[in-house]
C-alpha cells in the first residue's frame, strides 16, 4: 500500500549548486517538494534561520525535520527511498 509522501520543503537559492543537485534528485525520484527561494523571500530566509540556525542553503525540511545540505543518505532514510 502506498503511504502518502511526507511534506518536503527546500530552502534554496538559484546560484546554489547543491540546491540544484537536490532538486534534480527529488525530481528523479518523483518526490514532490516546495521550493522556497530565500534570495527573493527575506521572511522565508529568516524563518529558515530561526528554525535551524542555518544561513546557508540548501536546508531541506521533511515533515518539519531539518536536513542541512544535500545529505542523500539522510534524505533516503527519512523518505524511505532505497
Amino acid at each position: 500500500m502506498q503511504t502518502s509522501q511526507p511534506k518536503v520543503i527546500m530552502f534554496s537559492t538559484p546560484t546554489c549548486s547543491f540546491c540544484t543537485t537536490a532538486k534534480r534528485y527529488f525530481r528523479e525520484k518523483g518526490i514532490r517538494f516546495t521550493d522556497v527561494d530565500v534570495s527573493k523571500d527575506q521572511k522565508a530566509a529568516l524563518d529558515m534561520q530561526r528554525r535551524t540556525g542555518q544561513t546557508g542553503v540548501p536546508v531541506i525540511l521533511i515533515n518539519n525535520r531539518p536536513i542541512i545540505g544535500f545529505d542523500k543518505n539522510k534524505i533516503n532514510s527519512m523518505l524511505n527511498i532505497r
